[in-house]
């Protein structure tokens, strides 16, 4: 079992290459930004808390995403080929939570991808997207909080997953075949 943490700033191209790796590897997918907006789009109680944290550009509490992601984990059965977790985890106390989740399961994290693109390439790329998709969180205010919440809480996760010995940095700007040709050396050589 090959779980994956694909890990990267908002817009370094999580989404994209993790449909690309499950259409090679077969791999369940987890995207917390795609399990929130669901639940806000249903207008559950879960989504409306949820809601308040993403529009000011905040992190959701970690012990809401964990109970939330290990019931999505667990969906997939027992004898998936392996998860990817996109947009999660996004600080060390999740990373930590996650691999206690994981070990539970006598699973674990396999490997944890960093896509790393330059900070204004990934401006212009949110920007585009919120133009194309809508989403209200990709406006310009929005992201330059969003990017502080990376770069403050989250990037300290690549000393963390270092130090674990499974963090594999991936250049995240260029063609799209040559970052997922990367990818796919760090998957089949676990």
């Amino acid at each position: 079992m090959k779980n994956i943490v694909i890990f990267g700033a908002p817009g370094s191209g999580k989404g994209t290459q993790s449909e690309k790796m499950i259409r090679k590897y077969g791999f369940g997918h987890i995207s917390t930004g795609d399990v929130l907006r669901d639940q806000i789009k249903r207008g559950t109680k879960l989504g409306e808390t949820a809601k308040g944290y993403i529009d000011n550009g905040q992190l959701i509490p970690d012990d809401l995403m964990v109970s939330i992601l290990a019931d999505v984990y667990d969906s997939f059965g027992k004898d998936h080929e392996g998860v990817i977790f996109d947009g999660f985890p996004r600080t060390i106390p999740q990373a930590e939570a996650l691999k206690e989740m994981l070990a539970k399961r006598g699973h674990k994290v396999a490997a944890m991808i960093e896509l790393d693109v330059p900070k204004d390439e990934l401006t212009k790329r949110l920007i585009l997207r919120g133009k194309e998709s809508g989403r209200s969180d990709d406006n310009e205010e929005t992201i330059k909080k969003r990017l502080t919440v990376y770069h403050n809480q989250t990037a300290p996760l690549i000393d963390w997953y270092e130090k674990e010995g499974i963090h594999h940095h991936i250049k995240g700007l260029g063609e799209l075949d040559r970052i997922f040709g990367d990818i796919c050396a760090v998957i089949d050589a676990l």
